[in-house]
């Protein structure tokens, strides 16, 4: 007797999940391990071995189907891309990730980030947790430290920036350090005159976070800050202090306190701090100071006049933290303002490869900032950041690779239903959008492999606040967020992103309006060549 050869995966749909759950406390363990919800279905993917597990614990809402082979393509590989200035949809509330002035953590195999909520305002509200397997898609965990009118820092119209957290493995206890001020948000010293950081710590790495106070390290004002773990577990403050320079401050063993000035760059004015260590040498990256205005980030040693929007960001290396540092040196491309950004953090991806992340200010506001990161490239002494439209992270690998070619579908072209209409768009391709949505329907999306992939979403939106769509591809379901893309209307085109998997041949991306929420005009799509 030959038995017909089971394929690697099974589709298994479970109907009505909502009203007749998994029964058996073993089932529910199996299930919550493997299943993907969409609605009150649930449809799984599963090895021929594990519906045989369900079949034994005695499911009777399982059935099996044997799919075409195209049914049973699953996307055997991951191309995710960064799209810099993007809108940055998480993963599991639908809104662009609120997490500025941000630092990364890496926690086992999983990566947090924790940075400024910027959601409706410039005080603060909170700090917000992601975290993500592939620094890609961020899952949204809560707000490691929340705004509180009981305690002063942190109570209505404060400040609280920038954002950094160290693990102590004396203490076992993450520490966050933040720049702490009174006032309104504004570049107006005679207003933001606290300058201060705070310290809170925390069991786990979103927190709760509990507040220790905050104070003036070494007596000196701080105000945007870093913090840097040395390959033999010292912890070190990078603070900016605005009447001396920027400056190394030693961590006490707890990370609780200082203990004494490192290096200071006397009399140049370098914020936005972000140090790693790299074959031997210390590399420190910053900012002039220009506000919420991009420069030419630096790396170090320049001494700089009156703050000026044309000024650079810049990069400085040394042997030792202690110097003698090497003269300050812009690390993009002079007049491009680090493509419009600000260093908040460079990340060591592993394999001598490193990311720049940086944030895109919008000062007027603070909802649309959006985050530029790029590879950084560093040879020897020589730093240099380099603009590309999306690149390939590999966080498996820890590399990064160029992303592939890629087709554009304009949205006027597709199918459009439920009152859907072009119009006269003056910034996007072909000088038109869609705009009323409606639905709009691509399909015949071309894929050679079963490959999950990043599609880039072009759209305008006018207005202050970001707007919703339900985003479906090859009938898996997301909302993905659309920042605005002007104050004055909705004539200039911004990019979001979603991440598909696209089976070989065609393939259908439909996007619709989420009941009760204003929709984005679509412009196009962009789908990468695999």
């Amino acid at each position: 007797m030959h038995f017909p050869r089971l394929p690697e995966y099974l589709s298994v749909h479970f109907s009505d999940f909502n009203d007749q759950p998994p029964t058996s406390a073993k089932q529910k363990a199996v299930f919550s391990s493997l299943h993907a919800q969409v609605g009150s279905n649930i449809f799984m993917k599963m090895r021929p071995s594990s519906y045989l597990l369900f079949l034994v614990l005695g499911s009777s809402q399982a059935t099996l189907h044997f799919p075409s082979q195209r049914e049973d393509d699953l996307a055997t590989t991951e191309e995710l891309e960064i799209v810099p200035g993007a809108t940055w949809t998480d993963i599991n509330t639908g809104k662009h990730i609120q997490a500025h002035g941000a630092g990364i953590n890496k926690v086992g195999r999983t990566y947090y980030m924790l940075g400024e909520d910027k959601d409706s305002t410039a005080y603060f509200q909170s700090v917000s947790c992601y975290s993500s397997q592939n620094l890609v898609e961020w899952r949204y965990e809560g707000a490691a430290l929340s705004r509180n009118d009981s305690i002063p820092d942190l109570k209505t119209k404060r400040i609280v920036e920038r954002p950094k957290v160290l693990y102590n493995r004396k203490t076992r206890k993450y520490v966050m350090y933040a720049h702490i001020d009174n006032g309104e948000a504004t570049d107006d010293l005679a207003v933001r005159k606290d300058a201060r950081v705070g310290v809170a710590t925390a069991d786990q790495i979103c927190g709760p976070y509990e507040y220790k106070g905050g104070f003036r390290p070494l007596g000196q004002q701080s105000r945007d800050i870093g913090l840097y773990e040395d390959d033999d577990g010292s912890g070190y403050l990078l603070t900016e202090d605005r009447p001396n320079g920027l400056r190394i401050v030693k961590l006490s063993s707890d990370y609780l306190n200082v203990t004494e000035n490192i290096h200071l760059w006397e009399g140049e004015n370098v914020e936005s701090p972000a140090l790693i260590h790299h074959n031997g040498y210390y590399f420190m990256f910053g900012s002039t100071l220009s506000g919420w205005k991009a420069n030419d980030n630096v790396g170090v040693s320049l001494r700089f006049p009156k703050p000026s929007s044309q000024q650079p960001q810049l990069y400085s290396y040394s042997k030792s933290l202690s110097g003698p540092w090497s003269a300050w040196e812009p690390f993009a491309p002079v007049g491009s303002g680090t493509f419009s950004s600000q260093t908040t953090f460079v990340l060591p991806l592993g394999n001598d490869q490193f990311i720049y992340m940086g944030d895109r200010w919008q000062s007027n506001n603070l909802l649309r900032s959006t985050y530029i990161w790029l590879p950084l490239e560093i040879k020897e002494t020589n730093v240099s950041l380099k603009w590309r439209d999306s690149w390939i992270l590999d966080a498996k690998t820890e590399s990064w690779r160029e992303a592939p070619e890629y087709r554009e579908y304009e949205a006027e072209t597709a199918q459009l239903d439920d009152g859907a209409l072009d119009r006269s768009c003056i910034g996007c391709s072909n000088g038109k959008s869609v705009t009323n949505l409606g639905s709009v329907e691509f399909s015949g999306l071309d894929a050679r492999s079963a490959t999950k992939v990043t599609i880039v979403l072009t759209h305008a939106v006018g207005g202050a606040q970001q707007r919703y769509a339900a985003v479906t591809c090859n009938g898996n379901e997301q909302i993905i967020a659309f920042l605005p893309t002007a104050s004055n209307g909705t004539d200039t085109a911004g990019n979001s992103t979603l991440h598909c998997n696209l089976l070989p041949g065609k393939n259908n991306v439909s996007i619709s309006r989420v009941d009760g929420m204003d929709a984005p005009d679509l412009d196009k799509v962009r789908v990468p060549r695999y």
